[in-house]
């Protein structure tokens, strides 16, 4: 029976994170690594990002297995009990703790079954995708978030004819105002991008090597076609929390965790994707998936369990790329509160704000950079603020 100091379930980049932040503290301990991929942990943004861009797979590896771990990849741990501090994966064997971090993400939501569609997420399924490039030209993407957008976006620069079915009215419609997802949506047709707005799939047919995907009209119900020679879909994800579920510890909206990045077991700790935190800045309970979050949040965990004080008070941002187009992101960025764009030239570049009751809620930096901080400290100042204040607040 494997014995560890310290067990993390997952292998992402949260785990990886945490790996480091052990060893910060601790640099002789035990560490084991459960990951249900076959893979070490790896850096996930380049998959809809640098890896379409010429940079290579080699790129993307971590360095866990310098820093003195076990790693038993391919597995899944199906049964924890924090009594015995015991974890069972899905071929049988036991593992021992002292100290548990619970890294496992999310799995993809779907909208139906098949293993036409490609619930895009994970390196197996780039490698998938990448070697439908290589002989196919027509591809669809459903939901224009954050990942939606991206993978489009990387498909059409690689020569190929996407289209892009969304239900919103535009694209990244959450988060962007309106006039702005107006302004994407039209960039994204001059890049070979039909984008499908008020629409959802409904279904999917496979004849060969040739899928007609169902779309439905979200207002009117009436129903298309659309041809393609492959289908992925990025329409979010749900936070994998059945193992702390089971084990009767706190869960909604991911696994609760205090300042400390503890649970409601002591010995159990919970980070990146997964974890549902108290956001000091914002006030509010939330659940972050971006990758700022998994590295620093992952990295206070490990040296949380290796004993050393922390409080994660960190305030995450996210950022993107979409063709020539980028944006940086930090704090509620709902496009349902009130926003002020402050152009330095419209939709080419300039800060947007997010407000609600006469406080920053939300900056977003477009084609804007190295303001992050500065819009970090502006969230922190409770003002308060009305929109004509905002005007030259950060730098353009």
């Amino acid at each position: 029976m494997p014995n560890y100091k310290y067990l993390i379930i997952g292998g992402g980049m949260t785990a990886d994170a945490a790996v480091q932040g052990i060893r910060d503290v601790d640099k002789a301990g035990s560490i084991g690594v459960i990951a249900s991929e076959p893979y070490p942990p790896y850096n996930r943004p380049p998959l809809t990002k640098g890896l379409w861009k010429g940079k290579p797979l080699s790129s993307i590896w971590r360095t866990t297995d310098t820093a003195g771990v076990t790693l038993h990849t391919g597995r899944t741990a199906d049964k924890l009990d924090p009594q015995k501090k015991r974890v069972i994966d899905d071929e049988g064997t036991e593992y021992q703790y002292e100290k548990l971090l619970l890294a496992t993400g999310g799995t993809p939501r779907r909208e139906f079954g098949g293993d036409h569609i490609i619930y895009y997420r994970t390196l197996a399924d780039y490698e998938r995708v990448r070697a439908l490039a290589e002989k196919h030209s027509r591809f669809a993407v459903i939901g224009g978030g954050f990942i939606g957008s991206e993978i489009a976006a990387a498909l059409a620069m690689n020569g190929k004819t996407v289209s892009l079915v969304i239900p919103e009215e535009a694209i990244c419609a959450r988060l962007f105002p309106a006039d702005l997802a107006a302004y994407v949506n039209d960039y994204y047709g001059k890049k070979r991008v039909e984008v499908l707005t008020g629409r959802r799939s409904v279904g999917l047919e496979a004849r060969g090597d040739q899928l007609t995907l169902a779309i439905e009209d979200v207002k009117t119900k009436e129903t298309s076609k659309l041809t393609a020679d492959a289908v992925l879909a990025g329409i979010g994800i749900v936070p994998n929390t059945e193992l702390a579920q089971q084990s009767g510890l706190k869960v909604e909206n991911g696994i609760w965790v205090d300042s400390t990045l503890r649970t409601s077991d002591p010995n159990i700790f919970a980070a990146g994707d997964v974890a549902n935190f108290d956001d000091a800045v914002l006030q509010k309970r939330r659940r972050v998936e971006h990758e700022d979050n998994a590295n620093t949040m992952g990295r206070l965990a490990g040296q949380s369990m290796a004993g050393k004080t922390v409080s994660y008070d960190h305030l995450p941002y996210f950022y993107s790329d979409l063709f020539d187009l980028g944006y940086e992101a930090v704090g509620e960025t709902d496009s349902r509160l009130e926003t002020f764009a402050d152009w330095h030239e419209p939709f080419s570049k300039g800060v947007i704000y997010y407000l609600a009751a006469g406080r920053v809620r939300g900056v977003l930096l477009w084609n804007v950079w190295e303001q992050v901080d500065a819009a970090r400290r502006l969230l922190a100042d409770r003002g308060p603020f009305k929109a004509a204040d905002l005007k030259g607040k950060l730098p353009t």
